[in-house]
This record gives C-alpha cells, sequence and structure tokens, in this order.
C-alpha cells in the first residue's frame, strides 16, 4: 500500500510500471539497489531501501549517467588506497565531526571599535 502512496519508498506507480513493462534488469550494486534499461536506452535505479541518491557507487554513476556503456563488475580490481562507497553520513552519528571551535580559541586579529 505504500506504494501507492508514497514516492519515497523505492519507486512511484510511474517508475513501477515502465519498469514492469519496459525495463530490462541489468545489474545489481552492494547495496541492494537494482538498475534498470529500456530499448530507449534510458536509465534508472530502484532503491533497495530509502531514496538515497548518494547509495549508487561511482561506477554505477558513470553508467546511470551516460558516462560509459560498460556495465560495472564486481570481480573488477581495485586499487589498495581506494576506499569502499559510503552514502551520504550527514544526520547520522558517523557524520564529519571537525574538532569544535570554541569561543576562547579564536584569537582576533583586529581590534573592534569602540
Amino acid at each position: 500500500m505504500k506504494l501507492f502512496f508514497t514516492w519515497w519508498n523505492k519507486q512511484t506507480v510511474g517508475t513501477f510500471l515502465k519498469t514492469f513493462f519496459t525495463g530490462t534488469l541489468v545489474g545489481k550494486d552492494d547495496f541492494g539497489n537494482k538498475y534498470y534499461k529500456n530499448k530507449k536506452n534510458e536509465r534508472w535505479v530502484i532503491y533497495s531501501q530509502e531514496v538515497e541518491a548518494t547509495k549508487i557507487s561511482s561506477e554505477w554513476y558513470l553508467w546511470i549517467h551516460h558516462t560509459t556503456d560498460r556495465l560495472p563488475e564486481k570481480s573488477e580490481k581495485k586499487f589498495n588506497w581506494q576506499k569502499k562507497h559510503l552514502e551520504n553520513q550527514t544526520g547520522t552519528k558517523n557524520k564529519h565531526n571537525p574538532t569544535k571551535i570554541t569561543k576562547n580559541s579564536i584569537r582576533k586579529k583586529y581590534e573592534t571599535w569602540k
């Protein structure tokens, strides 16, 4: 029932119908997202959970934006300096939290007017 009334739960009704009638599954990523295309070479993703664009890894991002036609392979060798893809962590306990700047740690380089 959620599918009919909310778009943020994986897909809309229109996307569901488009996928059902014209979509061809081309692959799945580590997050469980499914990638589709049709005969017109339109490409789209059905998210496994919440709709969040940062859940698309860089390899699939290149494919879905027509930068490359080559499908990503899981067996593709990566460099040891490459990190595993993470979705945007803003608003979670894993968010980037730089060292706190306190009022006492800021040194003024000027004098205020009196």
